[in-house]
């Protein structure tokens, strides 16, 4: 009864203590997304989906020591920024950016050539 209980529980989607639809723009050396997407805030770690015609092209999940994208298993934050970002970068950075409560944020540093714009409806 009691392994029944906990698979039981445990099969239950976490619901977002918010999300919000937004047009998301991440242009970097290695990256490059534009489109309609969504970002979830959940306990433990923000989702951020982009899609285009319909079609998730980037799902990514940040948690506070860790980057989870569908295209690669995860990966440290600090080993993210230095492959998708910059190796000077916090390594909260990328998660503190999706977790700003503001209609638009606006990220750019042109010597590293990367933008990351995210524009809440």
């Amino acid at each position: 009864m009691l392994t029944s209980i906990f698979i039981f529980v445990g099969c239950f989607n976490a619901k977002p203590t918010l999300s919000s639809s937004a047009t998301i723009l991440i242009k970097t050396p290695k990256m490059k997304f534009y489109d309609k997407g969504f970002i979830y805030k959940y306990t433990n770690y923000t989702q951020v989906q982009i899609f285009s015609a319909g079609t998730v092209v980037l799902d990514m999940r940040i948690y506070k020591d860790r980057v989870c994208k569908s295209t690669f298993h995860c990966q440290d934050l600090k080993t993210f920024n230095k492959e998708n970002l910059n190796s000077s970068y916090e390594d909260d950075f990328i998660k503190e950016l999706f977790e700003r409560n503001q209609k638009e944020v606006v990220f750019r540093d042109n010597k590293n050539k990367i933008l990351i714009k995210i524009k809440r409806d």
